[in-house]
């Protein structure tokens, strides 16, 4: 495993970590200032490091909301770029429950910045 994966995969593990504790502050130090997500039912766009953590925030004040995994699948680095694209599939189980409600397949685009990874952009397609 590459260094550039290994990394990734760190962050990912910790951003799967902050929503299962549901700790926004915690999300914003992975996303790029201008990140973009793309969500898998609606296709709503959250645009910006800000607005995304107003969402997480949103989402983690309900009683029974959602809990996200991300289960990297690949991360391919770029040999000309501080960049990676990373792809896995992701499930949405309700709190308390042990059945997904939902569940599908992402990309997500990383950065490296100041020799920290980013998630510039990630999107998201719900398959059940």
């Amino acid at each position: 495993m590459s260094g550039t994966e290994l990394a990734i995969r760190t962050r990912r593990a910790a951003f799967n970590r902050a929503i299962a504790e549901g700790d926004a502050a915690a999300i914003g130090p992975l996303l790029a200032k201008d990140c973009v997500m793309v969500t898998g039912t609606d296709s709503a766009v959250i645009a910006g490091r800000i607005g995304q953590v107003k969402v997480w925030r949103r989402e983690f004040a309900h009683p029974g909301r959602m809990i996200y995994v991300r289960t990297c699948e690949t991360v391919t680095g770029s040999p000309v770029e501080p960049i990676a694209m990373e792809y896995g599939r992701w499930q949405g189980t309700a709190t308390g429950a042990d059945t997904p409600l939902a569940a599908g397949t992402y990309a997500a685009k990383w950065r490296e910045v100041g020799g920290e990874w980013v998630i510039e952009a990630e999107i998201f397609v719900t398959l059940t």
